[in-house]
């Protein structure tokens, strides 16, 4: 089980206390070796928006190719800000790297204006890194609560930033729609929206050979987000 604590100056104030990496203003430097030798990550993952905030759900396992599997544990959704959590898709140095870097410029956005970013200027952020950056395949779901409502969206390598109720990415996402398209309602719960969720991973996972080996939930409100990691999908079914 995984939870996740996590703060942000909301003004700007106080960097040095900061959680965001690297330095304010600052990109990784990643070479084009070092993305060669990265596991390429195979994957599921799921947004639903609900009546209380967001709920999003990734598998847990990172190939080779589809073909070989090289860590049956990686947490693929991380909190990128104390209200919205964001997944990672495609090469897992690559992923890394673009959570770091809308990190820091989201931080950057929030002290420069001295206010909080919303989510829909988070999701064009995330865009415009897709595009132009060193990513190598990323097809993030980056999913948040602001002062105005609770949004999903996915995001596309070129750069294309949809909104919707609820979507799906991944090399999974074929057999994980049929299932959220029978079981999604409007204005669930988070709990309900989590066994869904979970549901639609637990699909993919037995048909799909890059998804696998449990299912991890994060949970956005307007209190922050929570992640935890289940094994057994019972756990939430």
């Amino acid at each position: 089980m995984h939870e996740t604590d996590f703060s942000l100056p909301r003004t700007g104030r106080d960097f040095d206390s900061s959680p965001y990496e690297p330095e304010l203003g600052t990109l990784p430097d990643v070479s084009e070796k070092d993305l060669e030798k990265v596991n390429s990550t195979g994957t599921t993952t799921i947004g639903i928006t609900t009546a209380e905030g967001v709920v999003i759900a990734t598998d847990m396992r990172a190939s080779l190719g589809g073909r070989f599997v090289s860590n049956k544990n990686v947490q693929k959704v991380e909190q990128i800000h104390p209200n919205a959590a964001l997944t990672l898709v495609g090469s897992v140095g690559g992923a890394q790297s673009f959570i770091r870097s809308l990190r820091a410029e989201a931080n950057l956005y929030e002290a420069r204006r001295g206010e909080d970013i919303s989510i829909g200027a988070l999701a064009t952020l995330a865009g415009n890194f897709a595009r132009g950056g060193p990513f190598f395949a990323i097809n993030p779901i980056l999913g948040g609560v602001d002062d105005e409502g609770h949004h999903v969206y996915s995001i596309d390598p070129a750069g294309g930033v949809m909104e919707d109720d609820y979507t799906i990415t991944g090399s999974g996402l074929t057999v994980a729609y049929g299932t959220l398209e029978r079981l999604y309602e409007d204005d669930m719960s988070n709990e309900e929206a989590k066994r869904v969720a979970a549901a639609g991973i637990k699909a993919a996972v037995e048909r799909d050979t890059g998804s696998g080996n449990g299912v991890f939930l994060a949970e956005v409100t307007s209190e922050g987000v929570g992640i935890q990691g289940h094994k057994d999908f019972d756990e939430v079914l």
